[in-house]
């Protein structure tokens, strides 16, 4: 006896860019179309150094997995990454390297400081730990927790993903992002 098909008819579609369309055409701007192609092909550096590295496991495990986020490919060289996830807690002598990673990107690159300690320093209020990585690096979503649960993970990514899709091409190169980066000693 052979079984039934069965069709996913609940299957979610990418949303196309605002745009004019005809007969036999489509015309959008290429800064939404480029922005829909990153957000959807992000691929994510983690600097885990704690227990929110352990939970970031479970976020990309079969449960969460978010390769669904088109997260699919994990770099652990930041030459091919364009979004760092620094999670755990970052030790002032750390902080120069975490730079350095940061640097090392091309861009355009996006940063995610996921869970208390990266984000302030969490608990460890002592000179040796690093009170936020934001003092080294610009940083675009923070993520709550202590450690984050998955769920809250996948919503910052969301939030980043939501982030390169709306940003301008001209963006980076613009007078506010040049003063950021300065503010920061990058040239």
């Amino acid at each position: 006896m052979a079984r039934p098909v069965q069709y996913n008819n609940k299957v979610k579609m990418v949303e196309i860019p605002e745009g004019y369309s005809g007969e036999g055409f489509y015309a959008t701007s290429f800064d939404k179309v480029i922005g829909l192609a990153r957000k959807n092909s992000i691929w994510p550096l983690p600097f885990a150094t704690s227990c929110c590295g352990i939970e970031f496991m479970a976020t990309m495990a079969a449960t969460y997995d978010m390769a669904r986020f088109g997260a699919e490919r994990m770099a652990f060289t930041p030459r091919q990454c364009d979004l760092l996830m620094v999670m755990g807690t970052i030790s002032k002598k750390m902080g120069p390297i975490v730079r350095q990673v940061y640097l090392q990107m091309a861009e355009p690159r996006w940063v995610m400081a996921v869970g208390a300690c990266a984000s302030s320093g969490g608990i460890f209020d002592t000179y040796s730990v690093l009170q936020g990585i934001d003092q080294v690096i610009p940083v675009d979503v923070y993520v709550p927790g202590c450690p984050p649960r998955p769920e809250g993970i996948i919503d910052g990514f969301m939030k980043i993903q939501a982030l390169v899709g709306q940003e301008s091409l001209r963006r980076r190169n613009s007078d506010r992002y040049q003063e950021l980066m300065e503010s920061y000693g990058i040239k």
